[in-house]
């Protein structure tokens, strides 16, 4: 039984006549009870009220009180999805390692061997057991690569982990920046965000302590903020770049994605002048590859392919024609390059194009418009490399109707092309 439960019992006793030995123990139990209460309210009056305690001190009904906290969680979760869900992690490591190092096999208090150094102060230490490189005094690193000039491929995955400390709120500036620089020559530092003009493509700024606030600066000045709040110990970082496309993950949360960021050439890391002892980084990695390049086209020619496969045919409302002509709309020809693609992915396949109509206007008109229709995708198609040997068209008017033509709906469904594999 809670304490208000015990409290309302007490007082029931106490109004129902009990003989006066017992209800002078009932009310200095009461009497307890109360004050007992009394200090947690006391405790508690900065909190949120419980719908418990609201009844018994204000005599609300719970019907109308505040939901509680796993109420209000399950009332989100039935009407709409976490948005952090909608972002999973499709980071994958390059192929092949350009540069490594773990720490593992550094000398405590000594430089790490596989760095080379712009400024500040850089030596090799451990924290919670396991070595770690530190950086102060504005220190600016880059990995000990050989080869002169660039060295970053077009497609490339960055890694690594640093240290959050979390407590650590007395501490002013305190973030470390990944910089990708865009210059051919490695000897001087290209700056850190506005002032690296255009010597940069993309700067990663996050913080190691007491924020949840980061951002980022691409192509010379453009820039971006973001949250994440990271736990408290070791966390990863990872980024991808594949040709233009730049994304960056937070322990495996997709946080940054840039469809068009310049060619970076070389890596370095840099932080703030001082706090010792304070930022940490292990477990580097460069590689080669980076996550498959978005493509709108590649998708929809699987869409293509995956289409056939199951169906034995290809349906699309979205090549489009002049009124009451065979004259196709240029957006009509993303569609037909999607089935060109796919048809010299696949040279043997034979398709019959069939256009198809509503049921506005006559058979006489309908009949021969949905055969030209058809001959001219087929044209279309050619122009695009397709042999025309594999394919055949067919105008089926109106007659073979998927909707209802009663409808605009249906009608719009009813005028379509079906590439059907023979």
């Amino acid at each position: 039984m809670t304490k208000k439960r015990l409290i309302i019992a007490l007082a029931l006793f106490a109004c129902m006549g009990a003989d006066v030995s017992a209800q002078g123990f009932l009310n200095r139990l009461k009497d307890k009870a109360l004050q007992t209460v009394q200090g947690k309210v006391e405790e508690k009056v900065d909190q949120t009220v419980s719908e418990g305690m609201d009844e018994v001190l204000d005599g609300k009904s719970s019907k109308k009180g505040k939901k509680s906290k796993d109420a209000e969680m399950a009332d989100v979760g039935a009407g709409e999805a976490d948005p952090t869900t909608a972002t999973a992690s499709d980071f994958k490591r390059g192929s092949v390692i350009l540069f490594q190092d773990d720490v593992t096999a550094e000398q405590v208090g000594e430089f790490p061997s596989k760095w080379d150094m712009f400024s500040g102060t850089v030596e090799t230490k451990t924290l919670g057991g396991v070595k770690a490189i530190n950086l102060t005094d504005n220190a600016q690193i880059q990995p000990l690569i050989k080869e002169q000039g660039a060295y970053l491929p077009e497609e490339f995955t960055i890694e690594y982990d640093f240290y959050y400390w979390n407590t650590k709120d007395d501490v002013g500036l305190n973030d470390i920046k990944l910089i990708l620089a865009v210059t051919k020559e490695r000897s001087e530092f290209p700056g850190e965000g506005y002032d690296s003009g255009d010597l940069t493509a993309f700067v990663l700024k996050h913080g190691v302590c007491d924020t949840q606030e980061h951002g980022y600066y691409f192509n010379g000045n453009k820039e971006g903020a973001f949250d994440y709040s990271f736990k408290k110990g070791w966390n990863h970082v990872a980024l991808s770049f594949n040709k233009r496309a730049l994304k960056v993950y937070f322990n495996d949360k997709r946080v940054v994605n840039l469809p068009r960021v310049n060619q970076p050439t070389w890596m370095c890391f840099q932080v703030p002048y001082e706090y010792i002892n304070l930022t940490f980084i292990r477990n580097v990695v460069i590689a080669k590859g980076a996550v498959a390049l978005y493509d709108r086209n590649a998708q929809d020619v699987s869409a293509v392919e995956k289409a056939i496969q199951e169906t034995g045919k290809f349906v699309t409302n979205n090549i489009l024609f002049d009124t009451g002509k065979a004259t196709l709309k240029q957006e009509s020809m993303i569609e037909i390059m999607k089935v060109a693609d796919y048809m010299k992915k696949n040279p043997t396949a034979r398709f019959e194009v069939q256009g198809h109509t509503d049921n506005q206007g006559s058979d006489k008109i309908n009949d021969p418009l949905s055969q030209q229709r058809a001959e001219a995708i087929v044209k279309a198609l050619e122009g695009l490399g397709v042999d025309g040997f594999n394919l055949k068209a067919v105008g089926k008017g109106s007659h073979e109707p998927v909707a209802d033509n009663k409808t605009e709906a249906g009608r719009a469904q009813n005028r379509r092309v079906e590439f059907i594999k023979r």
